[in-house]
């Protein structure tokens, strides 16, 4: 009765072994300014393993930075929310014509009109410039 539970492999729990585990260590010393140096590196590279992140580096594996212009981020964000705002500008104005020719005599509505055309013609002045100042932005900051 014993040869039987000796041929049995006995499971003693853990996890299972790696086909070649990393077995072989290497100790490197650096300086404040070499740590620094390879810490940032390490963040903008995205990796969550710092070892596998210097055997990359080591073996010239291609390593993937991804920064994020916070600047750019918030001028998106805010320029999308003002070309919203645009938009709804646009909504009301004619909802605007609509009710001038509806609750104003012809002389009137035309009046008002009129005032509402030179503002128009303002904003898209206003409009012309902020194109011009979103394409710098583009010019001298994204497209590097």
């Amino acid at each position: 009765m014993m040869n039987e539970n000796d041929n049995r492999k006995q499971n003693k729990g853990g996890r299972t072994l790696k086909s070649d585990p990393s077995i072989h260590r290497h100790v490197f010393r650096l300086t404040a300014e070499e740590n620094a140096r390879l810490l940032s590196l390490f963040e903008a590279s995205g990796m969550n393993n710092k070892a596998k992140f210097i055997i990359s580096v080591l073996f010239g594996r291609e390593i993937k930075t991804v920064k994020i212009d916070k600047a750019a981020l918030d001028f998106y964000m805010r320029l999308t929310s003002f070309y919203n705002q645009f938009r709804s500008v646009g909504v009301n104005y004619n909802q605007v014509v609509k009710l001038l020719y509806r609750n104003f005599s012809e002389k009137k509505a035309a009046a008002y009109l009129y005032k509402l055309e030179k503002q128009t013609a303002e904003m898209a002045v206003l409009c012309q410039k902020i194109i011009q100042l979103t394409e710098e932005f583009e010019a001298n900051h994204l497209k590097k």
